[in-house]
């Protein structure tokens, strides 16, 4: 099988109608599809994504408050009146299990609006990577979209896309095409952990990760903030096999199948 295999290290750097029909696997290793994944895997029924604060207050207005929980952040810290921020653990099955939550994010949830023409779009973090990559593995155009931070290339995003450019060539699949920005992911995540990738390290340390993030523009705006603790829950590799999908016509995230 041929496949065409896309990166773009921000949203602004596609148009909407280059996505269209494609698999699009949208990333926002700190936090966003992190704290996606993390609700979904402790039993959220669901994850409603909102591009503004004030679309994520109107939604829940119309929910039942009895189940339904308001989660997001701007920058970096839980909004004034949400229930959650943007921390994955937060996202307890004791807090979320069985409830709707209303999400609004600074960068991933405006990444998702990108979306609305895609024929798929999945969410994806090094948490979910192996999930994912099954899920793509026999797409025959994937377009793995990063939200960045703040309008600005965030190297934890482009680090997770490069792992599964370098996985997916590994499997010995005919890549008909990549971008040049899948090249530079793939080389960014082959140069950043060299050793460790020839020592075999299968999955990559947690700690040794959260080092490689800490120094991304998204990991800087965390250590600052002081929620250190939310990259290292954020570099454990496959700790969930689960990928959380948006369905762009119903406005909401539910697990695939």
């Amino acid at each position: 099988m041929t496949q065409i295999l896309n990166v773009y290290v921000l949203p602004k750097l596609v148009a909407e109608e280059e996505l269209a029909g494609g698999v699009v696997v949208v990333i926002d290793v700190l936090r966003a599809t992190t704290t996606i994944v993390t609700a979904m895997a402790a039993g959220a029924s669901e994850v409603i994504p909102r591009a503004t604060v004030e679309e994520a207050r109107a939604e829940a207005a119309r929910l039942d408050p009895r189940h339904t929980l308001l989660g997001g952040e701007r920058h970096a810290l839980r909004i004034d009146g949400f229930d959650l921020g943007n921390s994955p653990a937060e996202y307890t099955p004791e807090r979320v299990a069985g409830r709707s939550i209303v999400f609004t994010t600074t960068n991933g949830t405006r990444a998702m609006a990108r979306c609305g023409r895609a024929g798929r779009v999945l969410l994806g973090a090094f948490v979910n990577a192996s999930a994912v990559l099954e899920k793509i593995a026999g797409a025959d155009r994937v377009n793995l979209l990063c939200a960045g931070t703040d309008g600005g290339m965030s190297n934890d995003d482009v680090l997770f896309a490069g792992m599964l450019v370098a996985r997916l060539q590994q499997r010995g699949g005919a890549i008909a095409r990549l971008n040049a920005q899948a090249i530079t992911a793939a080389e960014t995540w082959r140069y950043s952990f060299a050793l460790p990738i020839s020592l075999g390290a299968e999955p990559m340390p947690p700690e040794l990760l959260a080092a490689k993030l800490r120094e991304s523009l998204g990991g800087r705006s965390l250590v600052e903030a002081g929620l250190d603790d939310d990259i290292l829950d954020a570099a454990r590799v496959d700790r969930y096999d689960l990928v959380p999908e948006l369905d762009t016509r119903a406005g909401r995230i539910v697990l695939a199948e």
